[in-house]
């Protein structure tokens, strides 16, 4: 996997992590939906990355 596709994959997650949290907190139910949709999309490209990185080998 690529250092920059891996840095952006976990800084999607933990920003989207810390936005559901914020969102919750406050009760803000909208933004902690779209912290945890951020989070699903940061998961989804490292899994990508890591496909990709299977078929390489």
């Amino acid at each position: 996997m690529s250092a920059s596709e891996k840095a952006k994959a976990k800084a999607e997650e933990a920003i989207g992590k810390a936005k559901k949290e914020a969102g919750r907190t406050v009760g803000n139910e909208s933004a902690a939906v779209k912290g945890e949709a951020k989070e699903s999309k940061g998961n989804l490209r490292d899994a990508k990355e890591k496909i990709k990185d299977a078929f390489k080998d």
